[in-house]
């Protein structure tokens, strides 16, 4: 192997490729600041403890190192969400606050087999609103961002990851198990899923499988709504997705609906999207609601926002 070589899912942008990204990274950070995102640049490193939070995802494609000065166990930024929570916890701000980063960030194993283990995150967070508007207006900006890229027509994909589990908390099983049946829905597996309740006894084995069936236009909300009738967090969830269609509609926008998206983190809550492209096999830009994601950093607040692998995006034409 000869030194110049990197290592496997780790990339680099030279020339061309690298005044291409810079060009859209300063659009990119206009845009945001014409949208009153406030720019933050969160450290490369922390206390691994606060970049985990609750998420197996996370943790699982953080790389822990050993400080030598304070002894502690210290975690390279996988995903800059919970950096963004802690900053604006250490901000005790009880009003709505906005941020947005563009960041390099590493993973020990990349998210598939064509994304980098050394991504370029882009996004933009909204802290102290759990209004649906919120979540409209960072949907907006997402799509603004993909448009300043000059990638279009985008597919607009909405689900609430509460259905999935107000499901849950109907069942008596453990952290693992539902580790597994989130994975299969994020795999969107219906024969996985038929194994799996083959082999797990639960009491909502029939709406689990109409759960992953559950795509198309808004019409299937209202079948949705018909499904989980009994189930108030899911009803509440359900008509939250039918309030936001109406808020994009009303600005020109589309949208299908997908209410077996969970998101790959587990820290979502509520509202989850992603933007889609023709020419792409994989989400180009992801996002959703995460409320209390600042609980461990002593303050819990309604959370929205989306991001995207910038470097990926912008080296689409070389």
């Amino acid at each position: 192997m000869g030194a110049w070589q990197l290592p496997e899912g780790i990339d680099e942008l030279t020339n061309d490729q690298a005044l291409v990204f810079e060009s859209l990274r300063r659009q990119l950070l206009d845009l945001y600041a014409d949208k009153g995102f406030g720019l933050v640049i969160p450290p490369m490193v922390e206390h691994v403890n606060s970049l985990l939070l609750t998420s197996d995802a996370i943790d699982e494609k953080t790389f822990k190192l050993l400080d030598p000065i304070s002894g502690k166990m210290l975690g390279v930024h996988a995903d800059i969400t919970p950096q963004i929570a802690r900053i604006d916890a250490k901000r005790d701000s009880d009003s709505v606050e906005k941020y947005c980063y563009i960041n390099s960030i590493l993973k020990t194993k990349a998210d598939d087999f064509y994304a980098s283990r050394s991504p370029i995150q882009a996004g933009a967070e909204l802290y102290g609103s759990n209004e649906i508007n919120a979540d409209v207006e960072v949907i907006e900006l997402m799509l603004e961002s993909l448009k300043l890229l000059s990638i279009s027509p985008i597919v607009l994909s909405l689900s609430n990851v509460a259905i999935f589990d107000a499901l849950i908390t109907q069942e008596d099983i453990s952290i693992q198990t539902i580790i597994q049946l989130r994975a299969i829905f994020s795999r969107r597996s219906t024969p996985d899923l038929a194994v799996f309740l083959n082999n797990n006894a639960l009491k909502n084995t029939d709406l689990f499988t109409r759960l992953i069936k559950l795509e198309g236009g808004a019409d299937i909300l209202s079948e949705a709504l018909t499904i989980f009738s009994y189930l108030d967090q899911a009803k509440v969830a359900i008509e939250d997705l039918i309030i936001i269609d109406k808020q994009l509609n009303a600005k020109g926008i589309k949208a299908i609906f997908d209410l077996s998206e969970l998101q790959v983190h587990e820290y979502h809550t509520g509202i989850v999207f992603s933007a889609y492209n023709e020419n792409y096999s994989k989400a180009l830009a992801q996002g959703g609601r995460y409320n209390g994601i600042g609980k461990s950093f002593g303050k819990s607040r309604a959370a929205t926002g989306f991001s995207f692998d910038l470097k990926f995006l912008s080296q689409r034409h070389f």
